[in-house]
């Protein structure tokens, strides 16, 4: 018995859906990622000039965070 391939479409607005529900999680992820930048910039900003010293950082790289 020969195998059937069964060729089904996606329903109507399925590609649309899926775009959408894409852009969503990739605009969260950015959000996500800029918090965790925004966060270990504010920390790195408390630190004393010895401190970022010690760490191999001066205050112009944290803006490189």
């Amino acid at each position: 018995m020969a195998n059937a391939v069964a060729k089904t479409h996606a329903p109507l607005g399925a590609v649309t859906i899926l775009h959408a529900v894409d852009v969503f999680s990739h605009s969260f992820e950015n959000v996500v990622e800029w918090y965790q930048s925004r966060k270990t910039r504010n920390e790195l900003a408390r630190l004393s000039d010895e401190q970022l010293d010690d760490i191999g950082l001066n205050r112009a790289d944290i803006a490189k965070f």
